[in-house]
């Protein structure tokens, strides 16, 4: 434990120039660079809301905002979780030639992603002041729920990474899980316009959980209960604990593969 601190420590700055180099390298050439990390997200919630809330008349109230928070913490694990697929592969090169801890590739993905949120909940401040919805305390419990997918994210990321070093057909075969997933996730649709069998089936999905603390910290006004917050940190530590036991046990490996 404490070598893996020593390594981190002794490579933050690697990690650092990834995340910026990846800043770079997304916005190279875009007049509007980072402000797409906000305009984006805005202009697909006014899609999603006229298909949505129109089209399929889902009674939703602030049904923008709804959607708004749901897609900005779904598009983070979906980022995160896509892009650390290709990330030991893709440092194939670096990782032949020099000692880098492996799990610097993974974990820069996740953070780059993370980065990315931020600036995607600046969208979700300006949909508040449009829609004058009321913010009270409760939304300053909103790094909670940030952690939880962060470190869920973290551990599928490390699994995923590792995971396809090995097995090639997972580049392939996530895309279409990550698909019915996020379908899984009630982003854009209420809960309760499923049937019960439907919603029991949905809540064994962590992402439902961290979409519906989110939407209840910054939407509902209401502090998530202790149950809740219990099977948030078990998801999140869970997925944490089983990527790192399967990242360490697979990297022995990795140079034979890439």
């Amino acid at each position: 434990m404490k070598t893996d601190v020593k390594n981190f420590l002794k490579y933050r700055y690697l990690l650092f120039n990834l995340i910026s180099r990846d800043i770079k390298v997304k916005y190279r050439r875009s007049v509007l660079g980072l402000v797409w990390s906000i305009l984006n997200p805005l202009l697909m919630m006014l899609v999603m809301t006229a298909v949505f809330s129109q089209i399929f008349k889902f009674d939703i109230p602030n049904f923008p905002l709804y959607y708004l928070i749901g897609s900005t913490v779904w598009g983070f694990f979906s980022e995160a979780t896509n892009s650390c697929i290709m990330s030991i592969l893709s440092a194939s090169s670096l990782i032949k030639k020099v000692y880098i801890p492996k799990y610097i590739f993974p974990l820069e993905k996740i953070v780059f992603a993370f980065v990315n949120m931020l600036f995607s909940f600046i969208a979700v401040a300006i949909i508040f002041a449009i829609t004058g919805t009321p913010l009270t305390w409760t939304a300053l419990l909103i790094p909670v729920p940030m952690i939880y997918t962060l470190i869920f994210s973290a551990g599928m990321g490390l699994l995923l990474s590792a995971l396809t070093v090995y097995f090639r057909d997972i580049l392939h075969l996530y895309g279409v899980i990550l698909t019915a997933w996020m379908y899984f996730t009630p982003i854009f649709y209420p809960i309760n316009a499923l049937p019960e069998f439907m919603q029991n089936l949905i809540k064994i999905n962590p992402l439902y959980h961290y979409v519906s603390y989110t939407r209840d910290i910054l939407m509902y006004n209401t502090v998530p209960s202790l149950e809740t917050n219990l099977i948030c940190i078990i998801y999140a530590l869970v997925s944490l604990f089983v990527g790192i036991v399967v990242f360490k046990k697979l990297q022995k490996n990795f140079i034979l593969y890439i």
